[in-house]
């Protein structure tokens, strides 16, 4: 038996010997066939979508329609504000033209536009934009409608006007965002104010722009955002950029004056290091004109007469209301 039992281990070694000698070869030969990858279609991905395409508000310089507004609702002995869900009702009906199943869209004007960010005058009145709703009732003199969608409380007084259907830019497949581009010579605008007053901003939320129809920018335009360099940050320009006071006389620190200058100095001018101390303004104005900082880049959803909405699609770094703008 015990004969017997080594030849059959023998015959077994030696068939997983073959099998994991082919199965080697195998693999080496699928290594040196060439290797085809399937190409993957993409699907076209909206730059916006839900709140910031129906909600990202406008500047307006024509004159408003106040005719339909947000008089009352049915829950209003229990709150003010209204939301997705709600019933309201609004001061127009039959009589005015609204039919069951009309969509409008609430906005409500904040003010005219006064900003320090441009130079350009009479932008118009910003708007923002808060919600939807569907007739689902209507009277004579008044109708019903359903909240389809909030952006934001809805107020008694907010405005009405009908819903016009918004289709966002497509994004591009576009080069890596190019930090230290140089100006391509296009118009130029800036960025005067953000949604909800955000001052610092990031991928996503909405800006407005002092560029629109008559700066001849268009829906789906790519700019670059950007500041001239060493701009932008929050500094105090006045304050000389020297940490330790104790250079400005040469020495280290105020207890050991060890001698007539300090390792800890700032350079000074001159061939022979005679002169003054170089600051960094010094330093600045041996440099070219023009340089700057690319921070991002905008996608303008919609353009009024002397503005433009648009949505921050990419960042290098934080975006600053008051950023430069280019078209690309």
């Amino acid at each position: 038996m015990k004969i017997v039992n080594k030849s059959l281990s023998s015959l077994v070694i030696a068939v997983v010997g073959i099998v994991g000698l082919n199965i080697t070869a195998n693999a080496q030969r699928q290594e040196q066939m060439p290797k085809v990858t399937k190409s993957v279609d993409r699907k076209p991905v909206a730059v916006a979508r839900g709140n910031n395409l129906y909600c990202a508000g406008f500047i307006e310089t024509g004159k408003l329609n106040t005719t339909m507004e947000i008089v009352g609702s049915d829950d209003e002995p229990e709150k003010f504000a209204h939301s997705e869900g709600d019933y309201v009702y609004i001061n127009s009906g039959s009589d005015q033209g609204v039919k069951f199943g009309d969509e409008f869209s609430v906005i409500r004007p904040k003010g005219k536009v006064s900003n320090r960010n441009t130079k350009k005058s009479n932008l118009g009145v910003y708007v923002e934009e808060v919600g939807g709703v569907e007739i689902v009732s209507v009277r004579k003199d008044v109708s019903v409608g359903f909240v389809k969608s909030s952006c934001d409380n809805l107020l008694f007084g907010d405005l009405l006007q009908p819903t016009v259907k918004r289709v966002s830019p497509i994004s591009r497949k576009a080069p890596v965002l190019d930090r230290f581009a140089d100006a391509n010579g296009k118009t130029l605008g800036r960025i005067i104010f953000a949604r909800d007053g955000r001052e610092m901003l990031s991928r996503d939320q909405i800006v407005y722009l002092d560029l629109g129809e008559l700066d001849s920018v268009k829906t789906g335009d790519y700019l670059t955002v950007f500041r001239p360099l060493g701009k932008g940050n929050p500094i105090n320009p006045s304050i000389v950029e020297d940490s330790n006071p104790a250079r400005n006389v040469g020495f280290d620190s105020f207890e050991y004056k060890g001698g007539s200058f300090s390792n800890q100095t700032p350079r000074k001018a001159g061939d022979e290091a005679t002169g003054g101390v170089v600051q960094a303004k010094d330093a600045k104005s041996r440099r070219p004109n023009g340089l700057r900082k690319v921070v991002g880049e905008v996608v303008i959803l919609s353009v009024r007469e002397k503005t433009a909405t648009a949505v921050i699609t990419r960042t290098a770094s934080e975006i600053h209301t008051g950023d430069m703008v280019e078209v690309q």
